[in-house]
């Protein structure tokens, strides 16, 4: 046995087991939140069978669960990438949790990477139950899967972009009301349960340039009319996605 073979050899572990760690530790703690799992699961869901299975609002020609299934997946990006992030970010500021991260090893660019990334893995077990019920509704779903994954993803960065805007720019109270608020009035008028066209048309205007709106819209022409990726609702979507990380960004503060 060499003289050396008990030294300790302190040290950061390298960062990309940083951020697995980091990610996982992200993951459990959203999924242990029985309000982050209201927003995130239940409420989809719910909304999903309630308005399948009982005609209330006109969705127009064929399945009402063709019309909904698109809109309550971008809802479910909506609520995990948005409002479930702002809040839990919100109050990891408030708490100093962010600031504690912070002066660790783990950079700061690494620590948002794992938020990210535990929106990813939330945002797939999401769409997989959202799926399943979907299907056993009667869901019969068109379209190219990378056109799916590619509006999921562009949708992702929008909402984390202003998610992350706002956690790191208003005080946790403000998030928390703020986030919620937001999620309901989108709910609402971004046509994820009722049709854009039920609303006036200088309104309808207004609410497709609004991120549910595109990515319920381009979800709806790839999985209901089987059209390839809609490159006017992906565009709606990047430049959001740009506007909103890169204000993040900007205007995050730590403390």
């Amino acid at each position: 046995m060499s003289a050396g073979t008990f030294t300790p050899r302190p040290g950061a572990a390298p960062v990309s087991r940083m951020i697995v760690a980091q990610t996982a530790l992200e993951t459990r703690m959203l999924l242990r939140n029985g309000e982050q799992l209201l927003l995130t699961v239940i409420i989809p869901a719910l909304l999903l069978t309630l308005f399948s299975a009982v005609d209330i609002v006109d969705t127009g020609a064929g399945k009402s669960v063709d019309f909904l299934a698109p809109g309550v997946l971008a809802l479910a990006v909506m609520s995990t990438a948005f409002t479930g992030q702002a809040i839990a970010t919100g109050f990891d500021r408030r708490y100093g949790v962010l600031k504690r991260l912070g002066a660790s090893p783990l950079p700061r660019w690494a620590l948002m990477t794992a938020k990210t990334l535990s929106v990813l893995v939330t945002e797939v077990l999401q769409v997989a139950l959202l799926t399943a019920i979907a299907l056993a509704l009667g869901w019969s779903p068109q379209g190219n899967p990378l056109s799916v994954a590619a509006l999921l993803l562009l949708g992702t960065a929008a909402f984390s972009g202003l998610g992350l805007l706002m956690a790191g720019t208003l005080r946790a109270e403000a998030t928390l009301a703020a986030a919620n608020l937001v999620f309901l009035l989108l709910l609402v008028g971004g046509g994820v349960i009722v049709p854009l066209e039920k609303f006036p048309g200088a309104v309808q205007s207004v609410l497709g340039l609004l991120p549910i709106s595109a990515l319920s819209d381009g979800l709806r022409e790839v999985l209901r009319h089987g059209t390839a990726l809609p490159w006017g609702d992906a565009a709606v979507l990047a430049v959001w996605a740009v506007l909103g990380l890169g204000a993040a960004a900007k205007f995050f503060r730590w403390e």
